[in-house]
Formats: structure tokens, sequence, C-alpha cells
């Protein structure tokens, strides 16, 4: 019995679709993720490193990082989760157990108003003569700048919505990323929950704590002039 023109036409173009809707699927996962795989970070590394997550107004609108935090815990990475007005007391925690030699990396993660607060954080760390290796903000609510520096700061903002980029003012140091994921179908709620962003802040978590190794960029003690570095291009502030 000969085969079925339409019947083959058909089996043909269903082929052809699901091989098209499996490549959009993987260049949108290219889009939003690191785009190489790394190792994960020695427990040497690990065991000098503190990850301060931040939530935002409330204390119930971030539970996404509740999640992020005890992914981070289940590869022995400490985590403290707090809401974004303890920023303040969070630094002076941080200061102490990196003067006292406990702790060497340290990275910091908020969302909504704990996004917001991050900038501020970095510069009393900063003040204190201790280094942020990593900031990453979820959707900062209000205009931000940095005005001292981390390692790498990485601001994920939704760029038709309540987000803001990050701009960096004169003399800023570090380097500076501005993520626009606005057509991702992600909100200002639900950004700290979405699966792609948190795995590309793990990713960027590990990465950061594998660069630990290096020797760290010195900080310079407060009142003492820096040289300027040039800012990392970023996206211009939204009027």
């Amino acid at each position: 019995m000969r085969p079925n023109g339409r019947h083959t036409a058909g089996a043909s173009q269903s082929s052809a679709l699901r091989m098209w809707a499996m490549g959009l699927l993987l260049l949108s996962a290219v889009a939003i993720s690191p785009t190489t795989a790394r190792a994960a970070p020695s427990q040497a590394a690990v065991a000098t490193t503190h990850v301060y997550l931040l939530r935002g107004v409330l204390n119930i609108f971030s539970l996404g990082l509740d999640t992020i935090g005890a992914r981070l815990q289940a590869q022995g990475i400490p985590v403290t989760v707090a809401n974004f007005v303890s920023w303040s007391s969070l630094a002076d925690e941080a200061a102490a157990a990196y003067r006292a030699g406990r702790l060497k990396t340290i990275v910091l993660v908020g969302h909504s108003s704990g996004a917001t607060t991050l900038p501020d954080m970095i510069a009393k760390l900063n003040q204190l003569g201790v280094p942020v290796k990593l900031a990453i903000g979820l959707d900062s609510v209000f205009k931000t700048k940095l005005s001292t520096g981390a390692e790498r700061y990485i601001n994920i903002y939704i760029g038709d919505g309540p987000g803001e980029p990050v701009r960096a003012a004169n003399g800023f140091r570090g380097k500076l990323d501005n993520v626009d994921v606005r057509g991702t179908g992600v909100g200002h709620i639900s950004i700290d929950k979405n699966e792609a962003i948190q795995r590309r802040v793990i990713a960027e978590i590990d990465a950061a704590i594998m660069r630990s190794r290096a020797p760290a960029a010195r900080v310079a003690e407060p009142g003492v002039p820096r040289p300027a570095r040039a800012a990392a291009a970023t996206a211009p502030a939204r009027n």
C-alpha cells in the first residue's frame, strides 16, 4: 500500500514545528542564563563567604530570596535573609567578621526595596574598609546611584515596569551591568521567584566565590583620595 501523501506532509510539518519550538525555548534560556557552565566553588572558599539577602517592603513579597538562600545553604554557603531595613546593622556584622578574619567574600542580593538599599550597604562597608565581591539587585524600585564600589554589581530590572537602571557616579570603581528583562514574562512580584533568574543569581554567586581565590582589590580608607576609573557603560536612567 502506498503512503498517503497528505499524511506524510502533515507529519513532516508537525516535526518541523516541534523543532522550531524547541529552538525558541533554548534561545530563551540562553538569553537569561549565564553563557557558560561553572564548576562549584571549593569548600575552603565557601567557608569564608557570606551572602546577605535583603527582602523588600512588608517582608512578604520577596520570598523567592528564601528559596535562593535555601539552595545556597544546600551548597554549604552561609546566608542571612532579612528585611531591607536591617541593612546597616548587617553591614556592621559583616565588617566585624571581616576584620576578625572569619569572612573574606561578601555577596549582597536584594529584591525591590532590598535592591534599592544595596548601594547604601556597599557604601557603608567600603567606609569600614570592607570590600564587596558581588551585589545583585532584582528590580530596584527607585533610581539608585553607585557612589562607591563593589567588584561587580548586577542590576536585573524590568524596563517597562517599576524597576530602574542603576547609574554609576563619577569615580565609581568596579563593574556595573544593567540587565533589562522586559518581555520575558516576569513581573515585579515574581522576578525573585522566577526559576531562570534564580539559577542566574546562584551561578553568579558561585562564580564570585571562585574569583575570590584571586587577591581582592584594595578598598581605599575613608577620606583617602582614590584614583578614578572609567565607569562601566550603563543604561540611561529614565526621566
